[in-house]
């Protein structure tokens, strides 16, 4: 009897020690949780403003030729990728005679030129600049540039705004690429002529 009690025990210390071991090896085993992606929430970058006055002779007289740009929190977000987005930009030409009295004054926007971009550019692109180019005829050209505001970007489309006289505006694709024009209208941030009657 004795015997047999002594075998139950030790039978019974056996599965134990077998049991504990079995635990001691699932405890080694460590499930690591799936890595989440961090997707950063980066604040509406802004691309820096600027001013720029030029002198010009144009029909005989004098006239200062003023472009301003700045970042306009009102217009439709630029939505480059999943973390970077971009304010879009506003632009105003003032035209002012050698008296101080306005010929022009106009903001221009993106959708001014809506009707020259492709889709990509439309979705993506800002208004990046426009700068005076040159007096030629009855127009007063300059050169517009829209496309990625990121500045290590190089992705963008030249464009050249005419403006008449008569103080009517015209836009369309630059057709020969003006190097030193566009490429100062892109980083500074990077043709009808109308009849004899007086308007200026």
């Amino acid at each position: 009897m004795m015997k047999r009690s002594n075998y139950i025990l030790l039978s019974i210390l056996a599965i134990g020690l077998m049991a504990s071991c079995a635990e001691k090896k699932k405890s080694k085993i460590i499930i690591a949780p799936k890595p989440v992606a961090q997707v950063t929430n980066k604040p509406t970058q802004e691309m820096s403003g600027y001013e720029q006055s030029r002198d010009v002779e144009w029909l005989g007289n004098h006239y200062k030729v003023v472009v301003k740009r700045e970042a306009d929190h009102e217009l439709p977000i630029i939505q480059l990728d999943k973390t970077n987005k971009y304010y879009d930009n506003k632009i105003t030409i003032r035209i002012l005679r050698s008296d101080g009295t306005e010929f022009f004054n106009h903001t221009f926007t993106k959708a001014a030129f809506e009707g020259n971009l492709d889709k990509k550019t439309k979705s993506t692109g800002a208004l990046l600049g426009i700068v005076f180019d040159k007096a030629e005829g009855n127009n007063l050209s300059f050169a517009a540039s829209v496309g990625s505001p990121d500045i290590t970007s190089d992705e963008y489309l030249p464009l050249v705004l005419k403006i008449s006289r008569m103080g009517a505006v015209s836009i369309s694709n630059d057709q020969v690429l003006d190097t030193e024009s566009t490429s100062s209208a892109s980083s500074t941030s990077k043709e009808e002529s109308e009849d004899d009657e007086e308007g200026v």
